[in-house]
């Protein structure tokens, strides 16, 4: 296994981090604050919010599970997904591995960063093994990206060989559960302080917790990763409303709970109806909170849609995905909607 300083890019490693006024004062009890050029009217959003978010770490960590210490906060999910590669990626030198078809993010970062990104293809049921995967690192291979329920596929990629990956790639081994609330597989989260892997988990509020306009990414790894992150990211990157509306949220889970149940529900019966449809060719397993479906013509069907004031995602252009929509599952009204439009189409 590869220590942290290994797999750090030198310059991030020997980085003196911006300091911010928020920052310097830390521990104090403080009420007159002359130190931040803010202007003293308008309060509280005239001051710069807690650049750490403490008061936040400290709800999800109840909620998740979490030592507060293990936790990053982001302007959603793709913060911590570029910070892999800025914090550990050497340009034009290292390179990432990851499944195909994915999450799009994780190469349009690697093309920012001048980073080599390797494909590993899914096979027929939307799976890999370790081996390929590993199979596709080298030397220069700093991280492995796994997306577990799997986007666009909705599929959970079997945990063992996830397990395996982790046990045996000497990288940083990135775990994205943007949908685990809808998954019954356990997070990934319980190997982030093992000695023996660097494992980062991503989740976030956008999903299950109905929050995605507040723009909150969180990702979880043992201390050292959290550090370096913390080191590069934007001295105050989490906004004082997405942190107030982040913890209204977290007062009470119960209605998330609520609101998975009835995705679920409605999840299997959308999914039945859909398989009946004459458009349609086949429903992928799903973990999500949306199905893959193929059809006879996807652009066809897409176009359709589009018409009626109904959109899914045209997928066919995707590796592997020809002639597939990816359908989010809505209300049960905006589902109904959908199956009546796609019963009357010719």
């Amino acid at each position: 296994m590869r220590t942290i300083k290994e797999l750090v890019r030198p310059n991030i490693w020997s980085l003196a981090p911006y300091s911010s006024a928020r920052n310097e004062y830390s521990g104090h009890v403080a009420h007159v604050f002359l130190d931040a050029n803010e202007n003293p009217f308008n309060g509280p959003y005239n001051r710069y919010p807690d650049p750490l978010q403490e008061s936040l770490k400290e709800r999800l960590s109840e909620v998740k599970n979490v030592p507060a210490e293990n936790i990053f906060l982001g302007n959603g999910s793709d913060e911590a997904i570029d910070l892999v590669y800025r914090c550990f990626c050497e340009p034009k030198k290292d390179n990432v591995v990851a499944i195909c078809p994915t999450y799009g993010m994780y190469e349009v970062c690697a093309n920012i960063n001048d980073v080599e990104y390797r494909n590993v293809m899914l096979d027929e049921n939307y799976q890999i093994t370790a081996e390929k995967l590993l199979a596709a690192c080298d030397a220069n291979t700093k991280a492995i990206w796994i997306c577990s329920p799997n986007n666009p596929t909705g599929n959970d990629i079997n945990n063992e060989e996830i397990e395996k990956v982790i046990e045996n790639f000497d990288g940083i081994v990135i775990v994205d559960e943007a949908y685990i609330d809808f998954s019954k597989q356990k997070s990934f989260s319980r190997y982030i302080n093992s000695e023996t892997s660097n494992v980062i988990v991503l989740q976030t509020m956008s999903k299950a917790w109905g929050s995605a306009a507040i723009r909150l990414g969180m990702a979880f790894a043992k201390k050292e990763i959290i550090a370096i992150f913390n080191k590069v990211k934007y001295p105050y990157n989490v906004n004082l409303l997405t942190q107030e509306q982040a913890m209204k949220r977290l007062k009470d889970t119960q209605p998330v709970e609520q609101w998975v149940n009835i995705l679920l529900q409605e999840r299997g019966r959308t999914m039945e109806a859909f398989g009946e449809l004459p458009i349609c060719e086949k429903i992928y397993p799903t973990d999500a909170n949306f199905f893959l479906a193929k059809v006879k013509d996807a652009q066809k069907t897409y176009d359709y849609l589009v018409d009626k004031g109904i959109i899914v995602r045209n997928r066919t252009r995707v590796s592997l995905c020809n002639n597939c929509l990816r359908v989010t599952i809505g209300t049960r009204e905006e589902n109904n909607e959908l199956l009546g439009a796609l019963r009357d189409m010719k």
